[in-house]
Order: structure tokens, then sequence, then C-alpha cells
């Protein structure tokens, strides 16, 4: 929206030479609004407009712009002023960039930052992707416990430029360990010399380096907070995780999952941004493994093709058929994903989410079966028998389906394998090959077997 308003007056500017306007535009916008109109354009314009503003506001600016667009940017530019720009950069963003950058590239580009801010970098870099030591910023706000409320505000008006927040302030002792949590407004409203041990909290919510960014989120959504310490194993703060961090780690999975449960490998960059040889290769290798299961499927169907042609009516109901057990087993998928995703507890109780899934997947069998029973038998005049076969194998297949959709992301979480990996389009596939081999032995079994 931003950027079909602001952006043709910005390239006119860019035109003109116009420095004042650039300088303007940078000052004057929200660095995120910037960045959406600065999204488009060539490289070497982007850093025009970025140059004409103070260093500190590059900074905010170039947080805000996409990924993808970023390692664009760095490849267009020298690296001292690269270097210079990534050393007032978020420590978290700044890490988030150079994990995404080429190791040749970072490697040359360390030495030119200065050496404190180079060795937290490596630090960073060091701790596991998706775990919390890789999305906390080190900026945050701490105070001694022996200080008064009035020595607190002096000292928090110091960190504050440096910090990510200050409305938590967490206390510490002089070798960071964790000792309580204080918020501002407890500041603002306390009595000047009170102590900060009578005010704080104690038993802090924290989360260690190595947790998964999930727990991260379960834990922030969980305590309605919007900012939680990362400790070490010896209970040393070591950096904060803010809400907006953790949402944006949040998105990114809702992302994947979404793409992965449609059988499509996870776009790095936006969709009209993804050029069509890269999209075609993340939706053709799904494909073709999809199609290579319907080949089997089609092979399988292939071998009742001599009851097929004894009963011609069969072919009639077989969409049906299969199509019952592949929405079925993508429903249970969609929903034990959902479970084990969401709610951690619900991992250490598959065998309870299995049997949950049985039990429902034979009451819906049962109801699909009767009302295909009628169905055939009242819409299509089939007789009993041959209405018993399409009603016993949509029963069976529905409950097929649901035993399928539950029980393969269970195996992958199981294997330590993400489980959006069983896509709806690939349960649906493995459901048909099941669904035509329980068809027409159903078949065999009513029509022909019990009739001898």
């Amino acid at each position: 929206m931003f950027s079909e308003l602001l952006q043709p007056d910005l390239r006119l500017m860019l035109m003109e030479n116009d420095d004042y306007g650039l300088k303007e535009f940078c000052v004057a916008l929200y660095p995120a609004v910037a960045a959406e109109v600065l999204h488009g354009l060539e490289p070497a314009d982007v850093w025009r407009v970025l140059k004409s503003c103070e260093l500190e506001r590059q900074a905010e600016i170039f947080e805000f712009i996409d990924p993808p667009q970023q390692l664009e940017l760095v490849d267009n530019i020298e690296r001292e002023h690269l270097s210079k720009l990534i050393e007032v950069m978020s420590a978290d963003d700044r890490v988030d960039l150079l994990g995404r950058m080429d190791e040749d590239h970072v490697e040359r580009l360390l030495p030119l930052i200065a050496k404190a801010e180079r060795e937290e970098i490596r630090k960073m870099l060091s701790y596991r992707e998706n775990s919390a030591g890789s999305i906390m910023t080190t900026e945050y706000a701490s105070l001694p416990e022996e200080i008064t409320v009035r020595e607190a505000l002096d000292r928090l008006r110091q960190q504050a430029p440096d910090s990510e927040t200050i409305y938590y302030i967490y206390i510490t002792d002089a070798g960071r360990t964790l000792h309580g949590v204080i918020t501002l407004r407890q500041l603002i409203l306390s009595k000047p010399g009170l102590q900060l041990a009578d005010l704080m909290r104690r038993g802090v919510v924290a989360v260690k380096v190595d947790d998964d960014a999930e727990e991260v989120a379960r834990q922030l959504a969980l305590f309605d907070l919007i900012a939680i310490p990362v400790v070490d194993e010896e209970n040393r703060l070591v950096g904060i995780i803010t809400h907006d961090d953790i949402l944006d780690f949040v998105q990114e999975e809702a992302n994947e999952d979404a793409y992965r449960q449609s059988a499509i490998e996870p776009l790095e960059a936006g969709y009209l941004d993804t050029p069509v040889v890269t999209m075609a290769k993340k939706r053709g290798v799904w494909l073709l493994l999809l199609a290579a299961v319907g080949f089997i499927t089609a092979k399988v169907n292939e071998g009742f093709e001599g009851v097929s042609s004894r009963h011609d009516w069969l072919s009639w109901f077989l969409p049906l058929v299969l199509a019952s057990g592949g929405n079925t087993g993508s429903q249970s998928a969609t929903l034990v994903i959902r479970a084990i995703t969401v709610d951690p507890s619900s991992k250490k109780q598959k065998a309870r989410i299995a049997g949950h899934e049985l039990l429902t997947g034979l009451m819906l069998a049962s109801a699909m079966a009767a009302f295909s029973f009628l169905a055939v038998n009242l819409l299509f005049g089939r007789n009993m028998q041959e209405a018993m076969v399409v009603a016993g194998t949509i029963g069976l297949v529905v409950t097929m389906g649901t035993l399928l959709g539950s029980a393969l992301p269970l195996i992958f979480d199981r294997m330590g394998m993400d489980p959006a990996l069983m896509s709806n389009p690939l349960i649906s596939s493995l459901s048909d090959i099941f669904g035509v081999v329980i068809y027409y032995s159903t078949a065999i079994l009513l029509l022909e077997m019990l009739l001898k």
C-alpha cells in the first residue's frame, strides 16, 4: 500500500538527486514503512537512499527489509560500510543477517567489526538454529538488588538507549546470575528509598539457551510476557527474547507448515520474489513423488481389472471410496500435527492420541457406511449385497484413513522429523492405494467367494 503511494515520489527524488528529500524520507517515515517503500528498487538506489541519513537510522530501516533483499544489498556495498552498519544493528538482527550470508563473506567481514561485537557475534552464531540462543538479543536492562528505586531509575536512563526493552528489568549479581525481575511500572510507582530486593519478584520464568524456539513461544503465551530471559546452565543471564522476535519465528514456522501440508517446499522469499524455476523445483519434487504413488495406485487398480470387468458398476463408486479415505486421512493428519505442535504435553501421550483418533474414525466409519448403504441401494437401485460392498468398503477406508493420517505424523515426530512432512496430498495418495485394494478385495469376498 505505502509502496504504491510513495515509491513514485522516491524514484523522482533519486532522478533529481534530491538529497534533502531522501533524508526526509528516511527520517520522517517509520522504519518499517520506509523499508516497504524501498522494496523493489535496485540495490544501488536503495543504498543511495539509506546513505542520505545517519548510520543508526540506516540500521533501523535495514532491519525491516526482507531477508532476501538484505542479502542482495550486502552483495552490492563495500565491506567497510557494511561492517559499520552491522555494528550498530541490534544483536539479534545482525546475527540473523550473518547467519544467512555466505560463510566466506562473513569471515572476510568480521575482522572489520569492533572486537566486542565480533566476539558476541561469533558466540551467538554458534548456537543451534531455532534455539533460544539463536534468536535472543543481548541488549537487556539489568540492575543489582541492593540499590534503591531512585538509583535504579538513574541507571536505567543510561541503559535505555542500548536496551531492546526496559519494561522488564532483570536483577542480577556481579556474575550475571539471575535473581529476580522487576517492571518499570513497579519502579515508577514505588517509593524512591525502597531497595530493589524488597520489590523484585523471585522465581523468574526463564528459558535455557538450548531450548527450542517453539518452547519459548509457548512460555511467552502461557505467562503473557512481552519478553523472557535466556539463561545458561549456571542460571547466568545471557540475553532476552522479546515478543516481536518470537512472533516472527512463529509466523515463519506457520508458513513452513502450511507449505509442507500442501506438498510444497517452503519458500525463502515472497511468492512474487521467488523465481519461476525455483518455484517449479520446490513444487516439482513433491509432484513427482505423488505421481509415483499415483502410478502405484494405477498398477494396483490394473491387478483388479478382472473384477471390475465382471462387475462394471464397481467403477461408479471408486472415486467415492478413494475420496472418503483421502479426506479422512487429511483431516486426521491436520488435527494430529496441530495437536503435537501447539501442545507439548500431547507429545508424551501418543498412544492416547492414536486411541482418540481410532474411536473417532470408527464413529465416522459407521455413519459413512450407513449413509453409503442407503444411497447405493435407494438412489442407484443396487441390491443389498452390492450395497454392502460399497458401504463396507467406505467404513474400512475411513477407518484406514484415520489410522494412516494419525499414525504417520506421530511416527515422523518420534523419529525427530517434522511431522508436517506428512502432507495432505501424500496422505491422500497413500490412502488411494489401500482404498483400491480394500474396495476390490471386499467385492471379491462379498460378490464372488460367498456365492460359491
